[in-house]
């Protein structure tokens, strides 16, 4: 007949393309960099310091990106599997 109205009880929200903590760390790579590349023009050998946190949120930022991508194929695996046995024929 018509449209009720209803809507899902599960609110169906799209996954983000990088997750928040990867944006985050991706930030202050680039703040480190920007940071040491200041350091160093200006002749200060503090530079090195902001290289090694560059580095390290680097890692941070792959690892946070992958473990979000993972998540989603988790995700989208359990989602088709639960799609699959609904197609099974019942048994009995």
């Amino acid at each position: 007949m018509g449209d009720t109205g209803r809507r899902s009880s599960v609110p169906r929200q799209e996954p983000s393309v990088m997750p928040r903590l990867a944006l985050y760390a991706l930030t202050v790579c680039l703040l480190a960099v920007a940071a040491a590349v200041v350091s160093f023009v200006q002749g200060s050998w503090l530079g090195v310091v902001w290289i090694l946190l560059a580095g390290l949120s680097s890692n941070m930022t792959w690892y946070y990106v992958r473990r979000g991508k993972m998540e989603r194929e988790a995700a989208a695996a359990a989602q088709g599997a639960e799609a699959a046995q609904g197609d099974r024929p019942v048994q009995g």
